[in-house]
């Protein structure tokens, strides 16, 4: 049997870069090399594109990539001129440039297959703003907000925003992920540094009632249905306002996690349920991984979706399906099988159309 040459891009123009490598490096070490021939396509944080034989943050040790600008035929051409094409690419890009609809929509234009939501599902939930506005049109529960752009910061003060929401309340850049950006803010003090600090990374921020409860998540695999997987719970450290950066990839000892969550039934019922929902309100394609929050008195409300999660070690979303009998290596199976299926039900779409008209 021919194997399946699949290209793993990752690292990327992102915050978020470090986290990209980690997520590929297990991607390459776990996925089925009997059925597949992974190929391993590194883009710098300057942006330049690398064929690699190993996973690690020197991208550009790499051998640099161009790409052949031909829809019948594409392919990638290394310094060297040698020409080799892929048979479906599996962005493992996180945040800006590779879960924001870019990158999909470069894979689109040339009909390369690919794992993952698609260009309108990934920029949709890129959006902190206009996926929160996107869940509440489809009745879906999101925390009370308000956002600004740089150009009417002023339009905002603490003043307004405390009132609206009141204390404590969370700060966000629109458009990152892994908490980059984000601060929960007490005072005025703390807003004018957490604003100054959001505004660094986008040119939208968007400001937050602070929902006091427990951070769940839920991962979503499939579509045609998707199935959820039972909640898991992330329990932070006291010592963390809220689940951080570090919390989350740098300090070991920050949280500790339940797979799955110690919630009662219809608790874990309805967060599968809203996770779906919410996964389909977003257009999202072949896996997501969903964050909630669930308070005391059992209400739920959908903080993000992630159409590009973590597959890093302390990543939930791998965790999740292992909870749920599949391995590392059939996720990743399963993943890239999905995809195929998915890329081969849009064939059938006609792209030209006879008509009358002369051109």
């Amino acid at each position: 049997m021919t194997k399946k040459k699949v290209a793993i891009l990752y690292g990327g123009r992102s915050v978020e870069h470090g986290v990209s490598i980690n997520s590929a490096r297990n991607i390459f070490e776990f996925i089925d090399k009997d059925k597949f021939e992974p190929v391993l396509i590194g883009i710098s944080q300057k942006g330049g594109w690398y064929l690699n034989f190993e996973i690690s943050k020197e991208i550009e040790a790499g051998e640099a990539l161009s790409f052949l600008l031909d829809p019948a035929n594409p392919c990638f051409k290394t310094s060297a001129g040698f020409e080799f094409s892929v048979d479906i690419v599996f962005p493992i890009l996180h945040g800006t440039d590779g879960e924001d609809g870019s990158i999909q929509g470069f894979l689109k234009a040339f009909s390369l297959p690919m794992v993952g939501t698609g260009v309108l599902g990934s920029s949709l939930s890129m959006s902190k703003l206009v996926a929160k506005q996107k869940l509440a049109q489809a009745g879906l529960p999101v925390s009370e907000f308000l956002f600004c752009y740089y150009s009417n910061r002023n339009e905002y003060p603490f003043a307004k925003v405390n009132e609206k929401l009141g204390l404590p309340f969370m700060v966000k850049s629109a458009n990152l992920g892994s908490s980059v950006g984000v601060s929960k803010v007490k005072s005025e003090t703390d807003f004018l540094l957490a604003v100054e600090e959001a505004f660094r990374y986008d040119d939208c921020v968007l400001f937050e009632k602070f929902i006091e409860g427990r951070e769940i998540e839920c991962a979503i695999l499939g579509n045609d249905p998707p199935k959820a997987s039972l909640p898991g719970e992330i329990i932070v450290s006291n010592k963390y306002d809220f689940y951080t950066f570090d919390a989350k990839y740098v300090d070991g000892d920050a949280v500790s996690i339940d797979v799955p969550a110690k919630i009662t039934s219809p608790e874990s019922e309805l967060i599968r349920d809203i996770s779906v929902k919410s996964y389909q309100a977003l257009a999202c394609e072949d896996f997501a991984r969903v964050d909630l929050f669930l308070t005391s008195k059992g209400d739920v409300f959908v903080n993000e979706i992630n159409t590009i999660p973590g597959f890093t070690n302390s990543s939930m979303f791998p965790m999740m399906w292992k909870e749920r009998g599949i391995s590392f290596t059939d996720l990743i199976t399963t993943l890239i099988e999905l995809a195929t299926e998915r890329y081969s039900k849009l064939n059938r779409i006609q792209t030209t159309f006879d008509s009358s008209l002369k051109f």
